[in-house]
């Protein structure tokens, strides 16, 4: 039976298309997992939207600095030829469109590009708008990474998004815990499959048509221990 990959695993994944001299925004959550994962033979300069050019790697227990957070409040070092600013600053550089790529996670990701992130309609859990909206729309490449179902078997990549947009059409691949996929004028293509998985599976996993890419190939990831 195929395993999922797990956080790390997609993470790592992510990570290894970021190219060198990249201007790089991580969104909360799995996403910014993939700066622990990237190449080490690759100059990638991690943008955290509270001010930060240059995010490091993460302090080891019990040592960083608590004044020194990211966007989501973590702890963590700087490299060697960072800057930090205010949030103004920020935003004017992912709102002018400076950052190469940005790397979010999402609830739902429709055929076409589509991107919602933001609201899960969730009752007991309000809207969570940040600055997901500006990244969004800022950033020259949108890459998603998410799990390819929820937890009750239906799927999140769909063919029309059921909640709330943060923007539309910008999503151009995504990584899964099954696949890692692009969207072109044909919708969902495979690109890779985890080992194991029959492609009919992928597809009834999958909540709009999906093709499989000429040169589709399996999607094999380093061993990682985080707890999946």
């Amino acid at each position: 039976m195929a395993k999922p990959l797990n956080r790390d695993q997609m993470a790592w994944r992510a990570a290894q298309d970021l190219p060198d001299g990249a201007y790089v925004n991580l969104g909360l959550g799995m996403p910014v997992l993939a700066a622990s994962h990237a190449p080490v033979d690759r100059d990638i300069f991690f943008q955290s939207e509270n001010g930060i050019l240059g995010v490091g790697a993460l302090p080891e227990p019990g040592q960083g600095d608590r004044e020194l957070v990211d966007a989501g409040s973590r702890v963590v070092t700087l490299r060697d030829g960072a800057s930090i600013f205010d949030s103004a600053a920020s935003f004017a550089m992912i709102r002018g469109g400076h950052l190469d790529i940005t790397i979010l996670g999402a609830f739902q990701v429709a055929a076409n590009g589509d991107l919602a992130n933001w609201d899960a309609l969730m009752a007991d859990k309000g809207p969570l708008i940040g600055g997901a909206m500006d990244l969004a729309v800022g950033a020259r490449a949108v890459y998603v990474i998410m799990r390819h179902q929820n937890k009750d078997a239906t799927p999140r990549l769909v063919d029309v998004c059921t909640y709330p947009l943060t923007a539309v059409g910008v999503v151009k691949r995504i990584y899964t815990d099954l696949a890692v996929l692009d969207i072109d004028a044909r919708g969902f293509v495979a690109r890779e499959i985890i080992p194991g998985l029959d492609r009919a599976d992928l597809a009834a996993a999958t909540g709009a048509p999906l093709t499989f890419a000429a040169d589709c190939r399996d999607l094999t990831a380093p061993k990682f221990d985080d707890g999946d």
